[in-house]
């Protein structure tokens, strides 16, 4: 939708695909980077994604890591060069031409699924 554009991209970051929970020093999960309820992230946690996240807005279209190693590490932020002044996308990293493509495409899931699962997921919920 937005491939035609030169002021505006869209660009999928995998930063979280293949993560896996942070252990500690015992092989136990790092309980430090959850909050109480140990479902979302506590400031540590934030920090690591926000580092792996920004790591990925730099990294060339089919070269992003999809993983976050969980280091606290400050040194592991990556920064612009010279070469590559700007974030990475599409048609920066060689990907896609400046032509636009214009294809109607079929949505990979019928709309109908999204709303069945949607009411699934509550009825499942509320039980």
């Amino acid at each position: 939708r937005y491939e035609g554009r030169e002021d505006f991209a869209v660009v999928m970051q995998p930063f979280f695909r293949n993560t896996l929970l942070p252990l500690n020093s015992n092989s136990e999960p790092d309980l430090s980077f959850f909050a109480v309820d140990c479902f979302h992230f506590s400031v540590r946690g934030y920090a690591e994604m926000a580092m792996a996240l920004w790591n990925n807005m730099l990294e060339p279209v089919g070269e992003k890591q999809t993983y976050n190693n969980f280091t606290h590490d400050r040194s592991k932020l990556k920064c612009p060069s010279p070469e590559k002044r700007f974030l990475s996308t599409l048609r920066n990293s060689g990907f896609r031409s400046s032509a636009p493509n214009l294809e109607k495409t079929e949505p990979s899931v019928p709309y109908w699924a999204v709303i069945v699962a949607a009411v699934a997921g509550v009825l499942v919920g509320s039980l």
